[in-house]
């Protein structure tokens, strides 16, 4: 009896397998031929498919078989890698050298006769943080890597040498750690992600998160960090019901002892437009964050209604610094070498404006954004930094204000460079994304991300475990450190807030070399 029935369940599979793919390639055959919208199918049915399967799959095959180690954009693969190797294994060493084309053009940082020794550095080594880091082998099939728990050096500025933000201001802001977490809101990341990013930084001391203009919520405090507030032109988390500012939801957010400061959104790098949320990640959670409609796309203005001129902007910053006695930042987009003027022309001239300036660069990243925005709109973070300081510098106003940079700033040697072309302190968006497990899917406007860190979908949030995560951020930030403490006693500097441009060289596809100090000389005030 039971082999007669495998023997029809066999008979059937059989049939099945037989007649089910002609009488499938038959209907596609007529499908493709009789339809109108691609011509490439409407002349050769089915053949035309193996057209659109390597199309859909080219960006894989380009990113995991056929680029080099160093074509991909906007991240390559050693991009990934450095960043992932440090996040899991806390290192950063090469073997047999580098695979940078030393014949092409760039920047490069100028090393001292007498470099520093370490116990010459001014930085805290003390106390020491417990971190885990993967111990073990990882091959194709076995997988024996395993955390261990080990100590490490908080690489941090020491407490003279901290960076102080709004000096003047009720509570100003000290900061003893160049690198934090860039503005990526609850909503554009999941909570997991979020939290992950959370608890690393506040494990790593000395840094930030920074809430991006969706609001305050409780993922953001879970590390017990410093936070940056973010008030984008929608106003979400400070705003009434009718979209208007509520100063006394922004209050109750200045009483939140880990604000340590709030930044007003002017424009940023890869979409200088207002902010756009897909309302399937709109979630009841998310949009009682923002005082929204849940699940409804959520669109905020290209600026802000309630000011229009230096002089409203100023407004609404010392009424934001009253009402908090925090530091107010604001964050900008340089467009030209004068873009910079007005803002600080106006600010020697009131004594008045903002405690930190965000320059964010073109080549800065976001989950949804346009193309021709993306590509074309804004300045780099290289330009818009020189420009912006000398601006600074020009109205005799930089000693008032700290610089934060942001866009693609993902390593030491790219940080370092930038802090010589005036940056004090660095914000890192993809980096952040990078150690929680992106792999560069491209699917962040979609809410399918499918490594769980672009999407608040629960199902694919899986694949995020917050308390193994946490441990790559944390290590990725302290790698950091150690990175630029080496590149600043290589260059003979006390630490690594120190670079100037006369620390910075850059080389023509020549060979010829002049620093930055002599190619963008600092202006007279």
């Amino acid at each position: 009896m039971f082999q007669n029935i495998a023997l029809n369940i066999l008979l059937t599979v059989f049939i099945v397998v037989i007649t089910v793919p002609p009488v499938l390639f038959i209907y596609l055959y007529f499908k493709d031929r009789n339809q109108s919208q691609h011509s490439v199918l409407r002349n050769f049915p089915l053949l035309g498919r193996i057209r659109y399967i390597f199309e859909m799959l080219g960006p894989e095959m380009r990113q995991y078989m056929f680029d080099s180690d160093t074509e991909g954009r906007p991240f390559s693969r050693t991009d990934f890698a450095n960043i992932v190797v440090a996040g899991k294994y806390m290192k950063t060493l090469i073997a047999f050298g580098s695979k940078r084309n030393f014949s092409e053009s760039g920047w490069y940082l100028k090393n001292d006769m007498f470099p520093k020794l370490a116990e010459e550095m001014r930085v805290e080594r003390e106390p020491k943080i417990t971190t885990k880091r993967y111990a073990g082998t990882e091959g194709l099939f076995s997988r024996k890597e395993h955390l261990e728990a080990v100590d490490i050096q908080p690489w941090r500025l020491t407490k003279a040498d901290a960076i102080v933000v709004g000096p003047n201001c009720k509570n100003p802001w000290h900061v003893q750690g160049p690198v934090g977490m860039s503005a990526m809101s609850f909503g554009a990341l999941g909570e997991n992600a979020i939290s992950a990013i959370s608890l690393g930084l506040g494990k790593a001391t000395g840094s930030w998160v920074h809430t991006g203009e969706g609001g305050l919520a409780k993922y953001h405090t879970l590390g017990g960090g410093d936070v940056i507030m973010q008030i984008g032109p929608g106003l979400f988390g400070v705003r009434t019901e009718d979209g208007e500012f509520s100063p006394e939801k922004f209050k109750e957010k200045a009483d939140n002892p880990q604000v340590k400061m709030f930044e007003i959104k002017l424009a940023q790098g890869a979409k200088i437009r207002g902010g756009h949320v897909e309302g399937s990640k709109v979630n009841p959670e998310i949009a009682e964050i923002r005082g929204v409609t849940p699940w409804k796309n959520v669109d905020s203005p290209n600026r802000h209604r309630q000011f229009h001129d230096m002089e409203t902007l100023f407004d609404f910053i010392d009424e934001l610094r009253n009402i908090g006695g925090k530091p107010i930042g604001i964050k900008v987009v340089m467009g030209g070498p004068d873009s910079g003027d007005e803002l600080c022309r106006a600010m020697a001239e009131t004594g008045r404006g903002p405690d930190a300036i965000t320059v964010d660069g073109g080549e800065g990243g976001s989950g949804a954004t346009y193309q021709e925005m993306a590509d074309t709109m804004g300045l780099p973070v290289k330009s818009g930094l020189i420009y912006m300081d000398n601006a600074l510098r020009k109205f005799g106003v930089r000693d008032r204000v700290k610089v934060f940079a942001s866009g693609k700033l993902f390593s030491p040697d790219k940080i370092a460079i930038a802090m010589g072309m005036g940056a004090d302190l660095v914000n890192i968006a993809r980096g952040m994304m990078i150690s929680v497990g992106c792999i560069g899917a491209e699917k962040c406007h979609t809410n399918k991300c499918p490594v769980g860190v672009a999407t608040t979908d629960p199902d694919h949030q899986k694949a995020l475990v917050v308390d193994e995560k946490q441990w790559r951020v944390l290590n990725y930030v302290i790698t950091l450190r150690n990175g630029l403490n080496s590149l600043a006693a290589a260059s003979g500097l006390d630490h690594y807030g120190q670079f100037k441009r006369e620390h910075v060289m850059y080389k023509d596809e020549y060979g010829r070399v002049k620093s930055l100090a002599e190619l963008f000389p600092y202006p007279s005030a």
